[in-house]
């Protein structure tokens, strides 16, 4: 015990402490630095000091830069604005009309910018000012609301009147919109609480968005070059496809030539993802839709996705808020689901020679028609906790580089390439067992040539005709609905797509009995109608994917999604039915011109069509061949009939030989 006790002179010197003279035995032992002698610990203060030193700058340098982070940040990005803009003016001088594409989108990123600028400084100024004008606007809304429906349904009347008077057959697809939109309101949850503006404004929307894409010059032309420049940016995809399989597996098999779009569009969807760009575009167009339509911003977000991404991903947008939802808003997030397609796929369907403005169009038309025609089918009846909330905070990926989004991208795209592969060997073996029953069957009733193709070409017959498709095209498109309805709309349109390219080849349209291709207005019609996820397939893909984020609500999402099955379905057809409405036939072109200086080796649609001009203004009199029209009195008249009658039968043939 008193061999223990600490002396105040021991304290002094600190050598006799029984405590501190334990601690240096233990870092004997484990080699610890506090056993180290003064000279090794001085020379190692020494270097330590020295790294200090060496660092003192590198630290000073990281101070300045936190100190003045936002005025580096300007510095910065003023010298890429400079840079830019002496690179804009250099490519604008050298050649303005190969420079248009970067005005334009230089336009419009200016327009964005500024517009962010003034409502961030201006805004609540601007917004004071008019507040007086605002009030007297909201006194005299209600007078001055009827007063623009009138004006609205006289000028949509009158144009329709000067419109169809030149091609009547518009007047069909017009009589199918309405006959959908009444079919809906008749399958209806609650008639009585339907809200007529999200419905109205919806299919304004859509009726407004087609004009300017498919009768406007502008329109036109800015989603032809819009699909001209996605159809060249998926042929970068041959650079890596055909390192990892070869040329011959990408020309030749249709898995090695087409699956792999869907992976690189999956990888630069998840890049723009990262980046914020998809996020941006969204959130601007749900914000159109949902001052426009009233509806609120969570089933808004998630229809607004359903754009660009498929039907499992755009609900991820909104997953926190899913389970808060109200039966309507859910349905509204499932009809948008069924009435779109992702982009991935979308890219895939381009590959097979779908027209790319066609999709696209369809695409962004269906958005609003989809949130109006969920309101029309399933009315909100219950208060939504997000009515009137500004705005809903958009989840993001967790990728800490945009290596890694493009990594994770390629990656996630397996699991739908798998998919698709899958779902074709399926479906198609299926199909084809099923037309083997079914011919089995018919052949024991002495019925030749019975197939679930002609069932649904009989069945849907009447609903293809009232979207504007043609009688004698009409039982074509029917197969092709029927195909996407209970199979899926990839297999429709690799069918669409034969047809497109029988036509575009110039082959005769009727084999015998059979029809060989559809008409332009037919095409454009189907393809509008089969751009969708809406077929019985998607049911267990959407009920998968909604009740993995939400499991508690399993049983309001399978009570849902019959409704929102055949909501997704007639939202397709009327988009189809607008596309009928809204069609303008191609003219012809100079005939004349173009038979005379042909040289016949190869058929094409063009050449079809002359022929058969030309089959049509030949003349027959007491065995005597003459030609009208244009063709009369010319020399290459008979050359071009002898030239036409190599390829294509016709009754005038028979005085040529």
């Amino acid at each position: 015990m008193e061999r223990n006790q600490i002396s105040l002179d021991s304290l002094e010197r600190g050598v006799d402490n029984p405590a501190f003279s334990t601690r240096e035995k233990l870092c004997e032992e484990c080699g610890d630095p506090v056993g180290e002698s003064k000279e090794e610990r001085k020379g190692k203060g020494r270097f330590s000091s020295y790294c200090r030193k060496a660092l003192q700058p590198t630290s000073k340098a990281k101070r300045f830069c936190k100190t003045h982070a936002k005025a580096l940040r300007r510095v910065v990005l003023g010298l890429l604005v400079v840079a830019y803009l002496c690179y804009f003016i250099a490519a604008c001088w050298l050649n303005f009309q190969r420079a248009l594409a970067l005005v334009v989108m230089t336009a419009v990123v200016v327009f964005f910018v500024c517009w962010s600028l003034f409502k961030k400084y201006c805004g609540a100024k601007v917004l004071l000012f008019l507040s007086p004008v605002w009030k007297c606007f909201r006194k005299s809304w209600p007078r001055l609301k009827w007063m623009l429906w009138v004006a609205i349904l006289g000028g949509l009347i009158a144009w329709l009147a000067l419109d169809t008077s030149r091609n009547p057959e518009q007047l069909i697809s017009l009589a199918g919109f309405c006959f959908l939109v009444l079919f809906l309101f008749a399958c209806s949850k609650h008639h009585g609480a339907v809200s007529w503006r999200a419905v109205f404004w919806g299919l304004g929307l859509q009726f407004l968005f087609g004009l300017f894409v498919l009768r406007t010059t502008p329109g036109m032309q800015a989603f032809q070059w819009l699909g001209d420049q996605i159809q060249f940016f998926l042929g970068y995809t041959t650079a890596g496809s055909s390192f990892v399989f070869g040329n011959t597996l990408i020309e030749e098999v249709f898995a090695f030539q087409t699956l792999p779009i869907v992976v690189f569009f999956s990888c630069v969807m998840s890049i723009l993802y990262y980046l914020g760009a998809m996020q941006w575009i969204i959130i601007k167009i749900s914000w159109l839709l949902q001052v426009s339509l009233g509806t609120t911003p969570t089933e808004t977000l998630s229809v607004a996705g359903n754009i660009f991404v498929g039907q499992t991903e755009a609900p991820l947008l909104i997953r926190p808020y899913l389970a808060d939802m109200t039966r309507s808003e859910i349905h509204a997030v499932m009809t948008g689901g069924f009435a779109t397609i992702a982009g991935s796929v979308m890219g895939a369907y381009i590959s097979f020679g779908i027209d790319a403005a066609s999709l696209i169009a369809a695409s962004v038309m269906a958005a609003p028609c989809a949130l109006a025609m969920s309101k029309l089918v399933y009315p909100e009846v219950e208060e939504s906790k997000f009515k009137g909330k500004a705005s809903i905070r958009l989840s993001r990926g967790e990728e800490q580089n945009i290596l890694e989004a493009a990594s994770n991208g390629a990656a996630a795209s397996i699991g739908l390439v798998a998919n698709i592969a899958a779902n074709l060997i399926a479906f198609l073996a299926v199909l084809e067992f099923i037309n083997a029953a079914l011919r089995w069957f018919g052949e024991m009733v002495d019925i030749e040539g019975l197939s679930f193709q002609v069932i649904c070409s009989y069945v849907l017959m009447p609903v293809a005709f009232l979207m504007g498709a043609d009688w004698a095209d009409s039982p074509l498109v029917a197969e092709l609905l029927g195909i996407k309805i209970f199979l899926n709309e990839f297999v429709a349109y690799q069918q669409l797509a034969t047809y497109k390219k029988n036509r575009l080849a110039g082959l005769e349209e009727w084999d015998g009995s059979r029809k060989q291709w559809i008409s332009e207005r037919a095409e454009s019609i189907a393809t509008f109608a089969l751009c969708g996820f809406a077929n019985l397939s998607s049911i267990g893909i959407m009920l998968g994917g909604l009740a993995s984020m939400v499991p508690q609500r399993k049983g309001d999402l399978a009570s849902i999604v019959l409704r929102a099955l055949l909501t997704g379905i007639c939202v397709s057809m009327l988009n189809a039915c607008l596309a009928g409405l809204l069609h303008v036939p191609t003219e012809v072109g100079d005939c004349v011109t173009f038979l005379s200086t042909t040289n016949f080796s190869s058929t094409s649609y063009t050449m079809y069509r002359c022929c058969q001009q030309l089959f049509a203004s030949t003349v027959l009199e007491n065995g005597t061949l003459s030609f009208m029209g244009a063709w009369a009195g010319l020399e290459e008249s008979l050359q071009c009939l002898t030239q036409c009658c190599r390829h294509y039968n016709h009754t005038s043939c028979l005085q040529t030989t």
